[in-house]
Parts: structure tokens; sequence; C-alpha cells
């Protein structure tokens, strides 16, 4: 999967704090690890395209609004 891409900006813990998600029920709704949550939201992992979605569908929001390039 994904690997650490410093120049990704990653704004999913401010939507899913907005959204009143706990990293667990974020994961379980996107079908994923909490850890995995965590890792994308420390910028150490990367999403796949499908996972990006899945998460944006969640939080109802475009997938460029929790992730962009500078």
């Amino acid at each position: 999967m994904g690997r650490h891409h410093a120049k990704l900006l990653n704004n999913l813990e401010r939507l899913r704090v907005q959204a009143g998600l706990t990293q667990q029920a974020l994961s379980i709704e996107a079908g994923v690890s909490r850890k995995s949550i965590n890792a994308i939201e420390n910028g150490i992992y990367v999403p796949s395209t499908v996972l990006a979605l899945k998460i944006s569908r969640t939080l109802d929001c475009a997938v460029e609004d929790l992730f962009r390039l500078p």
C-alpha cells in the first residue's frame, strides 16, 4: 500500500473530530484498523484510493478535503 509522503497534506484528524467520530468509529466504518487511521493522521501511511474514498464517504466530504498536495 501507500508509503510515507512528506508532501501530502492531511486534514483527516480535524475532519474526523468535527464529525464527532473517534479513530475507532471511523476505522469500523472504513473497514480498517484503528492503527491504520492513526497512521494516516500522523502522515506515516498514505491510504489507497479505495480507502480514501471510503473515509471521505463516511465523513461526507470530498477526498480533496482530506488530502491534497501543496
